[in-house]
């Protein structure tokens, strides 16, 4: 473990080194598959409330950027090898990631994770089988419980595990599963909420400092004037706000 970290420390210092200097463009990353955080609209755009936080923040930070695309399962390797320059992507501020990467400060509260079934489905929630998107907080929280955990790459993939009876749940964010379950009458939420993480927040990589330092300012002028609080009940309006 300590040798990849240092070797993702390495490449850090690398890309940041190339990149040092010179904020002109500030290449935004993130998954667009994870509706209402992120997702692509109908004209193949990024949207959703990250989307939106994104951009107000880079006005506020005196940033021109630009959104490009990235699978979750490798969103943070590909940050610290200076494919893009931050992670906007749902992205909950944990101890194990922030051994690789840094975070601002966060731009949501710590948002619950609920569980997902086939609707009058009874699960076990501690020795089930339970699906999660690989490398979440959620799939980590299972793993941990003594329940089975299975893992998918895509959050659309844990629905269909559902479904299949490949597994008897899927744990995620709240704000990602009450929609699925108001439009689809065969699942449900089930059970009780889970609050994990402390909050999501910008990933940026160890060195970049500036940038870090210039995003939260912006996060922290959002919350101020309660410019933060009215785009998460816009998008999030069960989470909590500041």
């Amino acid at each position: 473990m300590k040798k990849l970290i240092l070797g993702t420390a390495a490449l850090a210092l690398t890309a940041s080194m190339a990149f040092a200097g010179s904020h002109s463009v500030v290449r935004l990353g993130t998954e667009g598959a994870y509706p209402p955080y992120n997702f692509l609209n109908d004209a193949g755009e990024v949207d959703g409330f990250e989307r939106e936080l994104g951009d107000e923040l880079c006005t506020r930070a005196e940033l021109t950027c630009e959104w490009v695309t990235n699978e979750w399962d490798s969103i943070i390797p590909n940050l610290v090898a200076g494919n893009y320059d931050v992670i906007i992507a749902g992205m909950s501020i944990t101890a194990e990631r922030d051994e690789v990467i840094d975070f601002t400060t966060n731009y949501t509260q710590p948002d619950p994770s609920a569980y997902l079934a086939l609707d009058g489905a009874d699960v076990d929630f501690d020795g089930g089988v339970i699906a999660a998107q690989a490398g979440t907080i959620q799939a980590a929280h299972i793993a941990s419980s003594g329940a089975t955990l299975v893992e998918f790459a895509t959050p659309d993939e844990t629905i269909a595990a559902v479904r299949s009876g490949e597994a008897d749940a899927v744990l995620a964010d709240k704000a990602y599963l009450a929609p699925i379950a108001e439009e689809n009458a065969d699942v449900a939420i089930v059970g009780e909420d889970v609050l994990l993480g402390g909050g999501i927040g910008m990933g940026i990589r160890e060195s970049d400092t500036e940038l870090r330092d210039k995003f939260s300012a912006a996060i922290e002028s959002m919350k101020a004037d309660g410019s933060l609080n009215a785009l998460i009940e816009k998008w999030l309006p069960d989470s909590a706000t500041f």
